[in-house]
């Protein structure tokens, strides 16, 4: 079953995650409903807030084509998709930093260049219960800081240039209204 996404102005958005204490059937029954949800609005990454819960969990599924290099290979080549991260926290990254195009679900028809790693090392819970470690660089790498970004609280918004903020404050306040009209 599809759930409905969060956009700008739920305040749910603004929570910070609560750790995940057990992965257990409920878990794993709102990994494969945001699946569902993230796969029919074709995002490549969805945060449990953005469908108005509050586990500290994501999901991120970076399609072959869009996980190739300025060189054409693939980036992150022996790392299966799709990934759910439970209780994730990033343990390392390069110095190197990307900066391009990033959306969001919550934030329809939006988009804004944003300043990312390129290379990170995240620790996390599998859905089986079991730790797990990742190196991911390029989209991967960035999708994973965007979803963290949704667990703390932190959103597209508040990583766009001030003159992007300028740029897009009409949509942005528009979306703001439209949000809290349907609350």
């Amino acid at each position: 079953m599809s759930l409905p996404i969060c956009t700008y102005g739920n305040p749910i958005l603004r929570q910070r995650a609560v750790e995940v204490m057990s992965v257990n059937d409920d878990i794993r029954d709102l990994a494969k409903e945001m699946f569902e949800t993230m796969y029919k609005e074709q995002g490549v990454g969805l945060a449990a807030e953005q469908v108005g819960r509050t586990e500290r969990m994501f999901i991120v599924d970076i399609p072959a084509e869009g996980d190739l290099g300025d060189d054409g290979q693939r980036e992150n080549p022996g790392i299966e998709m799709p990934l759910v991260f439970i209780n994730p926290k990033v343990t390392g990254h390069t110095e190197d930093i990307q900066v391009g195009p990033e959306g969001c679900l919550s934030f329809p028809e939006i988009f804004a260049n944003v300043e990312r790693w390129y290379e990170v090392d995240a620790a996390y819970i599998d859905l089986d219960g079991i730790p797990q470690t990742i190196h991911a660089k390029g989209l991967l790498a960035r999708a994973i800081q965007h979803e963290l970004d949704h667990l703390d609280g932190v959103l597209l918004v508040d990583r766009m240039s001030n003159v992007k903020k300028v740029a897009l404050s009409g949509k942005l306040k528009r979306l703001v209204k439209e949000t809290k009209k349907a609350l």
